[in-house]
C-alpha cells in the first residue's frame, strides 16, 4: 500500500520520513532504529511538539534499492506528507535521496559514513573516518604493534572510501594495507578473503561489512582459527551484531564509535532506562545504530524549532546556534556535522568494554 493511501497532509502534524532498513544486511539494525526514533518522537511530543505541531514518523524501508527509496521519499515530500527526513541507512541510499529532497526539506543523516557530504539541508550526527578510524588505527599501531592490515568490506562507497583513507592512516603508524576484498551486500562466502588474510600474515583486519554480512564473517573468521592470529577492528559493530555473532566469534574484536551502552554515563543510563520502560526488557539493544536515530529525531526537531520554520534556508541560518540533549549529553553542530567524542571498545563475549577515549589519538 502506498503511503498516500493512508496518510494526507495535516496542518497540525509535522511529518518526518524515518528511513531505516527493514531488509538486507542492515535489516538487523531496523527494529532498534525504529524503536529509538519513536522514543524520541514521543518525548518531543510530550514536550509540546515542534512549532506547536505533533511530530509523526512515516516509515520508509531504507533497505530497498537506493533509487526506489529516493522515489518514495520524494513522493512523500512532494505530497506534503513529510517536512523532514532522518534515519540510519547506507551511503548509497543517502547519495540517491539527498539530491532529490535536501534543498526542499531538512535531512538529518544518522549513519557513520565516509565523509565529504556538504549539501545544503543535510545535517549529520555520526562518525567519519578521520575522527573515528584514524585515532583507533594510531592507538593499535602504538600499543598493539599492528602494522599489517587487511581490509574486508562491502562493495559500495562507504567501505571503498574508508579503505582509501585507511591506507594513509596505516602509513602514519608505520604500517601498510597488505590486501583488500570488497564483497557484494548479502555475501556469505568468505573463503577467499580468509585464505588471503592468512597468506599475507595480517596482524589485523579492518572490517567494513554491514550488519548480517559482518556477523557471518565473524563466525567464519573464528571457525578458521584466525581469531588467534589477527585482531579485527570495525567502525560498524554494535551489541546486536555481537549477539548474532555468538560469544565464540568475538575474540579479538574491537569497535570504534561515539556511543556504546558500556559507557554507563548518567545520560546513557537514563536513555537506556527510558528505552526499556517504553519497549520492555525483550526489545533489541538500542545500541549505537538505534541511538543515532534517537538523535536524528531530536536534532531535526531542534533545527526546525530554532529556525521557526521547515524552510531549508532558515534552518541553515539557525544551525550554528542549535544544540540538543541526547544519550551522549549535550551536542552541537560544527558546520553540518555534530561534534562528538569517539571511543574504542573491545568485545567481551556478547558485550563491549570501553578501553580508550580516542581524543588523545586524534
Amino acid at each position: 500500500m502506498a503511503h498516500g493511501d493512508w496518510l494526507a497532509p495535516d496542518a497540525d502534524v509535522l511529518g518526518v520520513a524515518l528511513v531505516v532498513p527493514r531488509r538486507g544486511p542492515a535489516g538487523i539494525f531496523g527494529p532498534a532504529c525504529e524503536f529509538c526514533a519513536q522514543l524520541a518522537a514521543d518525548e518531543v511530543n510530550a514536550d509540546g511538539g515542534v512549532l506547536g505541531r505533533a511530530l509523526r514518523l512515516v516509515p520508509v524501508d531504507g533497505g530497498a534499492p537506493p533509487e526506489r527509496v529516493a522515489d518514495e521519499v520524494e513522493a512523500l515530500v512532494s505530497a506534503g506528507i513529510v517536512h523532514g527526513v532522518t534515519g540510519w541507512h547506507i551511503s548509497s541510499v543517502r547519495q540517491a535521496v539527498a539530491p532529490r529532497i535536501a534543498h526542499r526539506v531538512p535531512y538529518v543523516y544518522t549513519a557513520l559514513y565516509e565523509g565529504g557530504e556538504n549539501s545544503a539541508g543535510v545535517f549529520l550526527t555520526s562518525e567519519t573516518p578521520d575522527g573515528q578510524l584514524r585515532p583507533a588505527m594510531r592507538l593499535l599501531a602504538a600499543e598493539r604493534r599492528i602494522s599489517r592490515w587487511y581490509v574486508v568490506g562491502n562493495d559500495y562507497v562507504w567501505p571503498r572510501r574508508t579503505a582509501r583513507a585507511a591506507r594513509h592512516y596505516a602509513r602514519e603508524g608505520g604500517g601498510r594495507i597488505v590486501g583488500a576484498d570488497f564483497l557484494p551486500l548479502g555475501c556469505d562466502d568468505f573463503a577467499g578473503p580468509l585464505r588471503r588474510i592468512e597468506q599475507r600474515a595480517a596482524d589485523a583486519v579492518l572490517l567494513l561489512l554491514v550488519g548480517s554480512d559482518a556477523v557471518r564473517f565473524n563466525r567464519a573468521f573464528a571457525a578458521a582459527g584466525l581469531d588467534h592470529a589477527a585482531l579485527r577492528l570495525s567502525t560498524l559493530m554494535d551489541e546486536n551484531m555481537l549477539l548474532a555473532s555468538g560469544p565464540e566469534a568475538t575474540r579479538g574484536l574491537s569497535a570504534t564509535g561515539g556511543f556504546f551502552a558500556a559507557l554507563a554515563t548518567a545520560d546513557t543510563l537514563d536513555f537506556q532506562g527510558r528505552y526499556t520502560a517504553r519497549f520492555g526488557l525483550d526489545a533489541p539493544s538500542p545500541s549505537a545504530l538505534g541511538e543515532s536515530c534517537y538523535e536524528g529525531v531530536l536534532l531535526l526537531a531542534a533545527l526546525v524549532s530554532r529556525a521557526g520554520s521547515v524552510a531549508v534556508p532558515a534552518i541553515e541560518g539557525a544551525a550554528p546556534e542549535v544544540s540538543y540533549q541526547g544519550a551522549r549529553g549535550e551536542l552541537r553542530l560544527r558546520g553540518r556535522h555534530v561534534r562528538q567524542r569517539i571511543y574504542l571498545a573491545e568485545a567481551d563475549g556478547l558485550d563491549f568494554v570501553v578501553t580508550a577515549d580516542l581524543d588523545a589519538w586524534s
